[in-house]
């Protein structure tokens, strides 16, 4: 069984629309594509057929990753928390020694947000902020060694 992917309800939305997206229009335009590539002649070196044979093939990857995700997810709701980090949440850290903050969205890329990082809650770092609040200092293990953050803000 495929690992449960915590989504906003937002997220969500959004990936089932590019689904839906993908598995009609996404489809059709690169059927088209092909066909219109086939008319070309020889399939063994034409450029356009083998560009959107590639196409094609990332397309469906993106679909196959989408279908995955929606069938295996849990609607979270971030602003129901207790003030503490968890999934959902866009946390505002400062590195032990720096005086410059950094924002991280703790959650899937599907979450991805302009302008803020995501950080998977299951990554070292997420691990040791789950369940922090803020004006707590936790150490994580990085691949350049033991760092520590402070966590200076926390939004849902």
């Amino acid at each position: 069984m495929a690992d449960v992917t915590e989504l906003s309800r937002d997220a969500y939305e959004r990936l089932q629309s590019e689904y839906d997206d993908l598995t009609g229009r996404g489809r059709i335009e690169i059927a088209r594509k092909i066909e219109v590539a086939r008319e070309l002649g020889d399939l063994s070196e034409n450029g356009d057929y083998q560009a959107a044979k590639e196409e094609q093939g990332r397309m469906e990857g993106r679909i196959a990753r989408l279908a995955t995700i929606l069938r295996n997810h849990k609607i979270i709701d971030p602003s129901a928390d207790d003030g503490r980090v968890s999934v959902g949440v866009v946390v505002e850290l400062r590195y032990d020694g720096d005086t410059e903050t950094e924002r991280f969205l703790v959650g899937s890329i599907e979450e991805r947000k302009d302008g803020v990082t995501v950080v998977s809650p299951t990554s070292p770092l997420g691990e040791a902020l789950v369940g922090s609040a803020v004006g707590d200092v936790v150490d994580f293990e990085a691949p350049g060694g033991e760092l520590r953050v402070e966590v200076v803000s926390i939004e849902a």
